[in-house]
């Protein structure tokens, strides 16, 4: 199979902690009176500063010494040095999460849980994260996701990109500063193991723009197969020759869900009346795409992604594969137990009907299945939220726009591969795929990009450009499919979508300059076009890719060569040199049985679901 799932990021021995502009930089010293912890990291107090105005339940907008909603954290942040510390292994082993009938099976986890470990951290603290790679037959890298890694490329988490991958054995230690805030989630970015339960969340502290009385953190909802990912890979790989790619059998919802057969347990979350609760909604599947809502409580939405918007109301979300949404609730009902929906979006191209429940009780009520029912009117077409309106004012240039505005093709069908025609995803006529031991960034080091292999799909942004315009087309004979485009190593500024093929004379007209809506996550709708654009602030090779894990795995990947010149790369005898060496190694001395897996360059597995049977369901490789 070819996989871009298989793509990675290590820790430049000790790195210099990024600052806004304005902002002086802490010494690096003071960071490293560490705690290392396996699950919540060790609060590490620090003298606190005179502040005008003091962080609460009434006033959320505000942050500490100068900082707050109003600030734009594009620019400036603040510098807390603090450090937090967090250990994760992840290994190989089994899980049950939906208590289903058939028992266990093979799972991929972060500290023996599903989700991993959620990390916390405040707005400007430096984040450290130590990745111990206890699997047999896997190597690793750890993408985290949505956060800028501006001038930090080299932490971005991406093998055969930033980074070579993480060989069984090894550890290796990533670091960088939180310049943004809110909800993300972290996950393997090595062909399709996040579908194995190789996630987290992330929680980053920071001001809001409304009020709310509790945080009650992390929301994730993903689907969830019965056999691995790497089985539903193989078999949506074979989908490519006239079949479908599998459905999955449930809906997880922090972790747990009832089965068709009534086993296993809902998430249960308790509400007290006339308190305002802010809930962080993070989708975190491989091919569903969500609606959610909860009964009788309408979602004031506060912030998507990393992006901090002008508070708005509606009953239903729809969060693309890798989205997030931070809502503020308001617990106005006296008693009763309501139903959480998080259902597979058909709108957005979820073939799937199936559902996933949790249940908000009220304090004082016992708990039982609720009797509620969903708001009215769902949405039926698959959008870009209308109603996003970035608290922070954004504007892009639009003279450049007709001039350097350039396409960017999805396509499928027939790729020539080794002398086999094979159906596949394509950007840009390039299905991507990748070596993990050869990342693009070595490349940039040894200065031979002359000979880096066209299955890299590499981009390059004019030097001279402060902004690059991109449009997303959706080629002809592609299938009517809503991909959520994520964007690594920058915020697109969603200039606007549409069906049909785009044109300047066309649309140009439709597109929005003035403080657009910006996420790293983005629909590109089925049959149609999305227009984006971003700053060329941020050196390094960044990938963007769909975030359906079949779509990627089959190629459906472009990556950005920004900057090269001044991309801040690994000093030799580095961690980072350390892995691909370790990696290298492993290559050469691993056990000899066929992978099906671009990071191990195998990409195509014998024609049996047998092979994926025997290899991943027993060696969970």
């Amino acid at each position: 199979m070819k996989s871009l799932l298989a793509l990675g990021v290590s820790l430049l021995g000790l790195t210099t902690l990024v600052s806004g502009a304005a902002i002086s930089a802490q010494p690096l010293e003071k960071s490293l009176d560490l705690v290392k912890k396996t699950a919540e990291p060790e609060v590490i107090e620090l003298e606190q500063r005179q502040t005008s105005c003091t962080h609460g339940p009434t006033n959320r907008g505000c942050w500490t010494n100068g900082f707050g909603i109003n600030t734009d954290q594009y620019t400036a942040w603040p510098n807390t040095g603090r450090t937090v510390s967090y250990d994760i292994s992840i290994t190989n082993t089994t899980c049950n999460p939906d208590g289903r009938t058939g028992g266990a099976r093979v799972c991929l986890l972060m500290n023996n849980r599903l989700p991993g470990p959620v990390i916390t951290a405040n707005w400007g603290d430096t984040i450290r994260v130590t990745i111990r790679n206890k699997m047999q037959h896997n190597g690793t890298s750890i993408h985290w996701h949505g956060l800028r890694q501006l001038n930090s490329v080299t932490q971005d988490g991406v093998n055969g990109i930033t980074e070579c991958a993480l060989a069984p054995g090894d550890a290796k230690t990533y670091q960088f500063q939180a310049t943004e805030y809110g909800t993300t989630w972290y996950h393997s970015h090595f062909s399709g193991q996040y579908g194995d339960g190789v996630i987290g969340s992330m929680v980053i502290n920071g001001p809001a723009t409304a009020n709310y009385d509790t945080d009650l953190g992390p929301y994730v909802v993903s689907d969830w197969y019965y056999i691995t990912a790497y089985q539903a890979g193989y078999r949506a790989f074979n989908g490519g020759r006239g079949g479908a790619p599998p459905l999955p059998d449930t809906i997880l919802i922090n972790g747990t869900n009832k089965n068709a057969a009534g086993g296993g347990a809902y998430n249960r979350v308790t509400l007290t009346n006339g308190k305002k609760y802010r809930l962080r909604i993070i989708n975190t599947s491989i091919d569903v795409n969500m609606r959610v809502s909860l009964d009788g409580h309408p979602f004031q939405v506060i912030q998507h992604d990393f992006v901090p918007v002008i508070p708005y109301t509606t009953n239903y979300l729809q969060v693309a594969i890798g989205q997030r949404y931070d809502v503020i609730i308001t617990a106005n009902q006296s008693t009763g137990n309501f139903w959480f929906r998080a259902d597979a979006d058909g709108a957005c191209s979820s073939r799937s009907a199936i559902q996933g429940r949790s249940v908000f009780t009220y304090q004082g009520t016992a708990f039982a299945d609720p009797t509620t029912s969903a708001a009215a009117n769902p949405p039926t077409t698959c959008t870009n939220d209308p109603n996003v309106v970035p608290k922070t004012v954004k504007n892009v240039p639009s003279a450049p726009f007709a001039q350097q505005a350039q396409t960017l093709p999805v396509g499928f069908g027939p790729v020539n591969s080794n002398g086999q025609s094979i159906v596949l995803w394509t950007v840009n006529g390039t299905s991507m795929i990748v070596d993990p031991g050869k990342p693009t960034l070595k490349y940039v080091a040894d200065n031979t990009l002359n000979t880096i292999p066209q299955s890299y799909n590499v981009v390059s942004v004019s030097e001279s450009a402060t902004w690059t315009y991109w449009v997303i087309q959706q080629a002809a004979n592609a299938p009517g499919i809503a991909h959520p485009i994520h964007l690594h190593g920058h915020d697109s500024y969603i200039l606007g979508t549409g069906t049909g093929t785009f044109s300047v004379a066309a649309h140009m007209s439709q597109l929005k300059f003035t403080n657009p809506p910006r996420r790293d996550v983005a629909y590109l709708p089925g049959g149609g076009w999305l227009v984006i654009a971003y700053p060329t602030d941020n050196p390094g090779a960044w990938l963007m890719h769909c975030h359906i894990a079949f779509h990627v795995q089959m190629g459906l990947s472009v990556q950005f060569l920004e900057k090269k010149n001044q991309i801040p790369l690994a000093p030799p005898n580095t961690e980072w040199h350390n892995t691909c060496t370790n990696w290298a190694n492993y290559q050469r001395n691993r056990p000899v049985y066929p992978q099906d897996d671009s990071a191990l360059k195998k990409r195509w597995p014998p024609a049996t679901d047998d092979y994926a049977d025997r290899v991943f369901g027993q060696n969970g490789v």
